[in-house]
């Protein structure tokens, strides 16, 4: 191997890596399959790709293609070297809007082929709901289909052209007719000389996806190369570039939305809808939609027409009336209980969304159970759609699993994840998986309808190809592959579908063996393996409201995805690449540029907390052990502020000199071209019991014999307690001020909580936890009085909020008291919508940039409705800033984090003059603030300038300055 490592990097212009690290990250995609690569290559260029595979060939090395990773079944890893053609071979070499064609690279994301093809009218016509990250290198790969497949067909009926690469190194142009069979020598004798059996066997109906599909080599068929060559999952050759077809985006696609009493029973309604030629047509369980109705987003979801499982049907039409007057007209043929039909617009979305929504949440099952792949698109002719899928629940229920069911109903294709108890074996898997596919197949049907067989499935293919069938296939394939190097032990010469099973073989631990964190109830293995591979870390979320994943979202490379660095994480488990445990040098490469935003936990369909992670991580490695210089620093930054008291105007004097500026954030361990933040005259606490300010705020003494800081508000008003943290305190005493202003111009009757309550969220993000539950305790021993009598927890760092409102109950879970005052702590939005107070009127324009715990924990929704109750113009950044608490000051961060913010709130600041920074996050602030002298404020200081409507709006820099 060190032989190949060498003659790949001195061969390849692009990455070549075989570090531990690396080879931890490709060990899985989306399936439950673990398979170890040897090398991991990134070609940069065409040549580079052909050169690795002639390099790899002459040695008898394994090669397996990759692209987005997001491979359900196993397709997309395997032994020897991984190419993965996603990081640089992923442009769009053209366009041609007449032709209605697009020329591509394998490693262009799907989401970014279609925003190109919409200047034109255009898209690419499948759609899997994995757009944002799948590849079309890796559609190809699978022959996807995705709700479109309906009307615009498979992947399969929209490839032109293929320049194709062989296991030998043989670089061919392929398409359409008798010159592409004829570039490969032996194919015409091939297709004949199998004649009968592809006429029988194959292209029996849409979804037939198993196997190869060799019915496009026949004559009647065009002998169809490029499209025979679809869906053979790198295991025939590698794509180089793709002729795509293009068709014209729907002008008015109106939805019907269809309930009936189950979802077999809509199922058997599909038929009939056919006839009308909908453009989608899928299905949904009211197990689903209960999950997705349980989920952060359910608050929002619209009602369902009466039933207990739902078609969604799209039909299109030249204007909104014609598309009614279809979808209306397909509703009198439906048979269905009650029907909802909409225009094409935002409530039509709506309700999209929850098909959306829920295929993300089908990895857990209706009890929160981890759901697995395996069977998760089976398909069936549709006129048998309904009976399959009764004898399909019969099966599961005979064996105790469960799943939750959606999918493109039109064409018979059902997506269904199952509860198979890996933790033990694969026995349950492989039991139920024999029977299913005997189902299938008695019914017709494709062990796969669009992901492909992969190491799930393709020991199952004898059950519904002939023995014929299955030795065309090998004869197919040694066309192209005569050694077998490519992707071997998928369709041809299968590896058993229960070896290299992922979790199986975790190590099990548990949070009672000395975790901070309760971890998926206690179990730290299986809250591990909630990442599944679903990869939505590595789309591109800017644009669609998502934070997740800043540090990729900056460099596009696997290790700083959620994704890879759960891999890392669950190879420490196996114990077969990552070797030490919590310490091993490889789980602290991987997590090193986590920012700790926790966006996983939220925009994450899995669910899987990274922020915590890390933590944990920290904590095990350094439990007893001398620190790293920042823990002590940033680590125990509220303590060192409480010490700066008086002296802020000494060293903001002191840091106007660089050199010194530098020195002392050197020795702090912050990067030197970071700026010292400057520090107000006086801490808030100091100016609001001077003698000075008590005629501004009316202090009053302590009453109930309840410990409290100081009364500030209207007595008998909304009951509140004010938390003003360490940094709006030390950092940032005029968001505190205005914090005062708003509440009490909104009647409420204000309690200042006493000095010492911190939440310890610079503990957490450096591992010191249990420093940090010692802190939560005293913490709730000053405020849990105040939300036994009755008030409401306010929060102003959104950050240190997000901890009383998730850490707080993860690290201190049996604690009573944990529950109460999560539940009692709220933001100034939350609070202020709660007791049903709007602000003045204001037309100010807005940028504002939630902070990421913010997003993650407690949700946004409730500040943009205040916001836009008020009147304000807003447009929202979404996207961490970089700096994330101490992340972005540490040495070795500063690139990372600032790019992060030149690609998010600094260019849309530059694209919005006019608009004034709104940030709630003193992170968000700073950066702003340190990267580019731009000011932002609170959303207290943007109330309280609303209530001085005769004044100029006031502006407060990030450390709280008047300006």
């Amino acid at each position: 191997m060190d032989a190949i490592v060498s003659e790949l990097s001195a061969a390849l212009e692009g990455e070549v890596d075989a570090s531990p690290v690396r080879l931890a990250q490709y060990t899985s995609d989306a399936s439950n399959y673990r398979v170890p690569p040897q090398v991991v290559a990134m070609p940069r260029t065409e040549q580079d790709a052909v050169s690795a595979v002639r390099i790899a060939a002459r040695y008898g090395l394994p090669v397996t293609v990759r692209g987005g990773g997001t491979s359900c079944a196993g397709n997309a890893v395997g032994p020897g070297l991984v190419l993965d053609v996603s990081r640089y071979l992923n442009r769009i070499v053209s366009i041609n809007p007449e032709a209605r064609t697009a020329i591509v690279q394998p490693g262009v994301v799907l989401a970014d082929l279609q925003a190109a093809a919409a200047v034109y009218g255009l898209r690419f016509g499948p759609d899997p709901s994995t757009s944002t990250r799948c590849t079309l290198g890796g559609m190809i790969g699978n022959n996807a289909c995705g709700p479109h497949g309906l009307a615009y067909g498979r992947t399969a009926d929209n490839v032109r052209r293929l320049r194709w690469l062989t296991g030998t190194g043989e670089v061919l142009d392929l398409g359409v007719g008798r010159d592409s069979m004829d570039a490969v020598p032996g194919l015409e004798q091939f297709m004949l000389a199998n004649l009968g059996t592809i006429r029988t066997e194959f292209g029996r109906f849409g979804r037939q996806i198993s196997g190869y599909s060799l019915e496009h080599l026949l004559p009647e068929n065009g002998r169809n190369l490029a499209a025979a060559l679809t869906g053979t999952e790198g295991t025939c050759g590698i794509i180089l570039e793709a002729e795509l077809d293009l068709v014209p985006r729907s002008a008015a696609p109106a939805l019907a939305v269809l309930g009936y009493p189950d979802m077999a029973s809509a199922a058997d309604a599909v038929p009939a809808l056919l006839r009308h030629r909908p453009l989608a047509l899928e299905g949904l369980d009211a197990a689903l939609v209960e999950v997705v109705r349980r989920s952060s987003s359910g608050e929002s979801m619209p009602a369902l027409p009466a039933g207990g499982g739902w078609l969604m049907v799209e039909v299109g039409g030249a204007t909104d009336a014609e598309a009614l007057a279809a979808a209306q007209a397909m509703v009198v043929d439906a048979g269905a209980l009650e029907a909802v039909v909409l225009p094409s617009g935002r409530e039509a979305t709506r309700l999209w969304q929850i098909r959306a929504d829920g295929a993300g949440l089908a990895g857990r099952t209706a009890t929160g159970a981890q759901a697995w792949p395996g069977w998760e698109d089976s398909a069936v002719p549709p006129e048998h759609l309904g009976n399959y899928l009764r004898d399909l629940t019969a099966l599961m229920d005979a064996r105790q699993l469960s799943g939750l069911a959606y999918g493109h109903f039109g064409d018979g294709c059902v997506h269904l994840r199952i509860d198979f108890p890996l933790g033990q074996d694969g026995a349950a898997m492989r039991s139920f998986l024999e029977a299913a596919a005997d189902l299938v197949a008695r019914y017709g049907g494709s062990l796969s309808g669009e992901h492909g067989d992969g190491r799930a499935r393709s020991e199952l293919l004898p059950t519904m190809y002939s023995s014929q069938a299955i030795a065309a296939f090998s004869g197919f394939k040694a066309l192209f592959d005569p050694h077998n190097v490519l992707n071997p032990g998928v369709v041809v010469d299968a590896e058993p579908m229960d070896a290299s099973l992922r979790r199986p073989h975790a190590v099990e631990l548990h949070a009672s063996d000395g975790f901070a964190f309760t971890h998926d109830a206690g179990n730290v293995t299986d809250s591990l393996h909630r990442c599944v591979g679903v990869g939505k870390c590595r789309a591109d979320l800017s644009e669609q409201g998502g934070f997740m994943c800043p540090s990729f979202q900056a460099t596009r490379d696997e290790e700083h995805s959620t994704r890879g660095r759960a891999r890392v994480l669950q190879e420490m488990l196996n114990g077969g690449i990552v070797t030490l445990g919590w310490s091993s040098p490889e789980v602290h490469d991987a997590l090193d540029l986590c920012l700790s935003c926790k966006a996983c936990a939220n925009d994450c369909p899995t669910g899987i907390d990274m922020a915590m992670f890390k933590s944990e991580a920290l904590h095990q490695t350094y439990k007893g052990k001398l620190r790293p210089l920042t823990h002590y620093t940033f680590g125990r930054l509220p303590q060192w502020l409480r010490l700066v008291g008086p002296f802020g105007p000494l060293i903001n004097a002191v840091a106007k000199v660089g050199a010194v500026r530098r020195m002392m954030m050197r020795i702090a361990g912050a990067d030197p071209r970071r700026s010292l933040p400057a520090f107000p005259t006086r801490p808030f606490r100091a100016q609001a019991t001077s003698t000075h300010e008590k005629p501004r705020i009316a202090v009053e003494r302590r009453v109930q014999n309840i410990p409290q800081g100081p009364a500030m508000g209207l007595v008998g008003g909304h009951p509140v307690l004010l938390w003003v943290d360490s940094f709006s305190d030390a950092m940032s005493p005029n968001v505190a001020f205005a914090a005062l202003e708003v509440l009490r111009a909104a009647g409420c009757d204000v309690q200042l909580a006493s000095p010492g309550a911190c939440c310890g969220l610079t503990l957490i993000t450096t591992g010191q936890l249990t420093a940090a539950k010692v802190k939560l305790t005293k913490t709730m021993d000053i405020l849990y009085p105040h939300v036994a009598a009755g008030r409401t927890v306010v929060g102003l760092e959104p950050s240190c909020t997000a901890v009383l409102r998730s850490d707080l109950v993860e690290l201190l879970p049996d604690d009573p008291r944990s529950a109460e005052v999560s539940q009692a702590t709220k933001t100034v939005a939350e609070f202020l919508r709660s007791i049903d107070w709007t602000p003045p009127p204001t037309s100010e324009r807005l940028l504002v940039q939630p902070h990421c715990h913010h997003h993650s924990v407690m949700g946004y929704q409730e500040d943009l409705a205040l916001l836009s109750d008020m009147g304000c113009d807003v447009e929202v950044s979404s996207g961490c800033c970089g700096l994330a608490g101490n992340f972005g000051m540490e040495q070795g961060h500063y690139e990372i984090s600032a790019k992060i913010a030149q690609e998010g709130i600094l260019r849309k600041a530059a694209l919005a003059p006019d608009r004034t920074i709104l940030a709630d996050g003193f992170s968000c602030r700073t950066q702003v603030a340190d990267l580019a002298g731009l000011d932002a404020r609170h959303l207290v200081q943007v109330i309280a300038d609303a209530l001085k409507p005769d004044a100029r709006p006031k502006i407060n820099d990030p450390i709280g300055r008047s300006m």
